[in-house]
């Protein structure tokens, strides 16, 4: 008997003993291509040598040093580099340890920034149903996935939710890319309108939706629309990027090709690879301003925020990605996967929707095409799906409850940038086959 506490307490996980590349390798000697970089984490793959020998250097000069008391020569210098390829008018980082805190952070700093200016009264914070932000309490408020929000309800602080841009599921028989982000975007305007503008702080949201809607792209200016909203208002524009920035997309930040920077941006996940928990919020020259001329520092930390060796790990990731064009690999890889999905499932009857950008793709389980009927959440289609993949040696990303937090499935596939076109080719074949075992099964 295990005496860790498992996500699920009653499945038997195989234990990684190696990985290289793309692939993990288990006990048993079981080999698995990592078509999802664990959780879209895994942007470099596995055993990088660059990665290994800046962690090597690092550990060898300082492992920990607490912020309270110094700063350190790593954590600088991936504050330098990632505000230097950052979007236009973000100018400060903060480092957290992964996604959830970053969130975290940026929802305070966001409130702390109204304190600072005299508009205390700003406290709503506005987001998107079939959201995803994070399990801590405060980013689970703001997300809107409400399997994960259900039993934790009470403890949640206020937040509100407008509908998702979904073009699959909610844009109308007729209706025009432009007219459909105009109705979606219009819903965050009267969703400030109801609540006082005055009293709204921020509007979060995914850049290209991640785990809960799987790989939901913004239609349109849906995105522009919603920068102008907030500024006609005062509100700040927080992006989430933690699943879907740092090359995920084809570039190195999602809103890139929305044209769209935020007030605040939050990533993890691609940011580090995997080698070091880390995470960060990238912040605009005003609001680091507000609190310089203010109290004089934000009102937040934790105890192994700018840790040296996850900024040392982080920097050598980012230099790689560039030394290596991985950007470009992303998007030729990113262009192949989307053909080689549309080939194997363009005409499956139960795959609605093949859909995301870059390295970020996904597809939607139907039971009826034609209806976009979902199959029965009792079937439990998606982990089927997981199950039969893992027996093909393939690591895929499958989720429940795609349209609502209980009704649709989807498969998200996010593999690293290293990726082959035969990789390409021997993903998509292995899924198909755990696709086509798991309905057999019923």
């Amino acid at each position: 008997m295990t005496r860790l506490l498992h996500r699920s307490i009653h499945t038997q996980m195989p234990v990684a003993t190696a990985a290289q590349g793309i692939t993990i390798t288990d006990s048993a000697g079981r080999s698995y291509i990592d078509a999802s970089g664990g959780a879209a984490v895994s942007c470099l793959g596995h055993g990088h040598p660059d990665v290994i020998a800046a962690l090597h250097e690092q550990v060898d000069r300082i492992a920990y040093a607490h912020t309270g008391f110094f700063t350190t020569e790593p954590a600088e210098a991936l504050a330098d580099d990632l505000v230097e390829h950052a979007p236009e008018g973000l100018s400060h980082v903060y480092l957290v340890s992964g996604g959830s805190e970053a969130v975290e952070a940026a929802l305070k700093m966001a409130r702390q920034y109204f304190v600072e200016i005299g508009q205390p009264q700003r406290r709503h914070i506005i987001a998107r149903r079939q959201s995803y932000h994070g399990n801590t309490l405060g980013a689970l408020a703001a997300g809107g996935n409400e399997w994960r929000r259900a039993q934790f309800r009470p403890l949640l602080i206020e937040a509100h939710h407008i509908a998702p841009c979904f073009a699959y599921r909610e844009q109308r028989e007729g209706e025009s890319d432009a007219d459909y982000a105009a109705r979606a975007a219009d819903e965050l305007e009267a969703k400030i309108l109801e609540l006082g503008a005055e009293n709204v702080a921020a509007f979060v949201a995914e850049t290209v939706v991640g785990a809960t809607l799987g790989a939901v792209p913004p239609v349109a200016d849906y995105l522009r629309r919603i920068r102008d909203i907030c500024d006609r208002h005062g509100v700040l524009l927080i992006l989430d990027e933690v699943m879907c920035g740092m090359g995920r997309t084809g570039t190195l930040h999602a809103c890139e090709q929305e044209g769209v920077a935020p007030d605040l941006m939050t990533i993890a996940k691609g940011l580090g690879g995997g080698y070091q928990p880390i995470g960060a919020v990238l912040l605009s020259q005003r609001i680091f301003d507000a609190f310089a001329a203010g109290t004089g520092f934000f009102q937040h930390g934790h105890t192994y925020m700018g840790h040296p060796m996850a900024a040392a790990a982080a920097l050598a990731v980012q230099r790689v990605i560039r030394r290596d064009g991985l950007l470009e690999n992303v998007r030729a890889m990113g262009d192949r996967l989307d053909a080689r999905l549309r080939e194997c499932f363009g005409q499956h009857p139960h795959v609605g929707d093949i859909r995301g950008r870059g390295l970020f793709r996904a597809i939607e389980l139907v039971q009826d095409r034609e209806t976009r009927e979902p199959f029965d959440p009792a079937r439990r289609l998606h982990a089927r799906i997981k199950a039969e993949s893992m027996a093909r040696g393939l690591m895929v990303y499958p989720m429940g409850g795609t349209i609502d937090g209980a009704r649709g499935d989807h498969v998200l596939l996010a593999p690293p940038f290293i990726l082959t076109p035969d990789d390409v080719d021997e993903i998509v074949g292995r899924l198909s086959q755990a696709v086509a075992a798991a309905l057999q099964a019923g």
